[in-house]
């Protein structure tokens, strides 16, 4: 059971010449610390992997010291290379500074250590690599599984994929929804919020966050204004923390607020958010039904279809550079827009709900988009378009 493209990417850069320190990031729970154990146990390479769980964040002489074993392993194994992997590397307070130091003197001293770092704040790791490290690293960005890795690695099926979301230590637990919805619950939501956010990042009011993660959830495929998101928090806070919030939970893949497409970015940047989860498990379990009762309810798992569309989506943003929104304009809506190398194109998802295509229309006469599919309903059967690669839509 591996990520297949990643793991690809991974031993192909690690068998390379030494040229750039690896950093591989993404959420919790999706298969980062396993992929590059099954790199190195398909390499005849020596090397030395490390975490940083369980270390003071003061003792940056960790990283030091886990340095200084690699150049042991290179020397006494007489070998020509060594590769060094540091999990959870931003947990280590200046780890940046560190790293560039040992690798500068690596490099200055003629050895070929190759490094592999590993990260799931992806804000504090970009804080560090844009300080310290610039010119120094590549990154390889992990993902949330998408429906054809959960199907190839657990026969998932579609409808399960838009329920289970794409989490490969939760996928033998669906056949007891409880303890899966545990799991979710505890071992990835609570965990990425107490352990990648509140431990590493000054949060001043944390029950704010829990909450708005919580109601951004709920509202997942809905557009509203964060100004009616504070309305409903039962506590003192202002729209600029709760924007400042809303990019925590997306960099530790949660949640993310789309923007409206303008081709002004003024307007963008200002626009009441589309709310996305990064994974369409969080969206079920925070709804309160199971997956047999959210079947049988066609506008509500036409909701959560749509929820599954914009996962998808937002994975292609992160891999592949497409960058999403959604449009309005009065009462006229599409539900995505993407945008690759120039190109727009109008998604409307029309899967367990009956819609007017009044709002393509109105798209098309104002945007003049160079294309508009159809989801669902009359079109592209959903199920078809989460195993589509995005950017060979245009």
């Amino acid at each position: 059971m591996i990520k297949k493209e990643e793991f690809y990417i991974i031993k192909k850069r690690v068998e390379e010449e030494r040229k750039f320190i690896q950093v591989i990031m993404g959420p919790r729970q999706v298969g980062k610390t396993t992929t590059v154990r099954q790199v190195m146990q398909n390499l005849d390479k020596p090397f030395h992997f490390v975490a940083a769980d369980g270390v003071a964040n003061s003792n940056f002489l960790w990283i030091e010291q886990q340095w200084e074993t690699a150049r042991f392993i290179l020397k006494n194994q007489n070998a020509t290379e060594c590769i060094l992997i540091i999990d959870e590397i931003q947990k280590i307070d200046n780890w940046a500074e560190i790293v560039k130091a040992e690798w500068d003197r690596d490099t200055l001293n003629g050895l070929n250590i190759k490094v592999v770092l590993l990260g799931s704040a992806r804000l504090l790791l970009q804080a560090g690599l844009s300080e310290s490290l610039a010119g120094r690293f590549e990154i390889i960005q992990m993902t949330h599984w998408s429906f054809s890795e959960m199907q190839q690695a657990f026969d998932f099926t579609a409808e399960e994929f838009v329920w289970f979301g794409g989490y490969p230590g939760a996928a033998t637990l669906i056949e007891e929804e409880d303890r899966w919805r545990d799991y979710i619950l505890n071992s990835i939501m609570e965990t990425t919020i107490s352990k990648d956010i509140l431990m590493l990042t000054r949060i001043d009011k944390p029950a704010i966050l829990r909450r708005l993660f919580e109601l951004g959830a709920n509202c997942s495929g809905q557009i509203v204004s964060l100004t009616k998101i504070l309305g409903q928090l039962q506590d003192v806070g202002n729209t600029t923390t709760l924007s400042h919030y809303v990019n925590l939970l997306d960099s530790a893949g949660l949640l993310c607020g789309i923007e409206r497409y303008s081709t002004e970015m003024i307007p963008k940047r200002a626009s009441i958010p589309k709310w996305q989860v990064q994974n369409s498990a969080f969206s079920s379990v925070l709804s309160g039904l199971g997956f047999q009762s959210a079947l049988g309810k066609p506008e509500i798992w036409g909701r959560h279809v749509e929820t599954a569309i914009g996962v998808h989506l937002a994975r292609a943003s992160r891999l592949q550079g497409v960058k999403v929104y959604y449009w309005r304009e009065g009462n006229f809506e599409v539900d995505f827009v993407i945008q690759y190398r120039n190109k727009t194109l109008g998604l409307e998802v029309k899967s367990g709900k009956t819609q007017s295509s009044k709002g393509i229309l109105k798209f098309k006469q104002q945007v003049k988009p160079d294309k508009v599919l159809l989801i669902g309903n009359s079109g592209i059967p959903w199920q078809d378009f989460l195993k589509a690669e995005i950017k060979d839509l245009f």
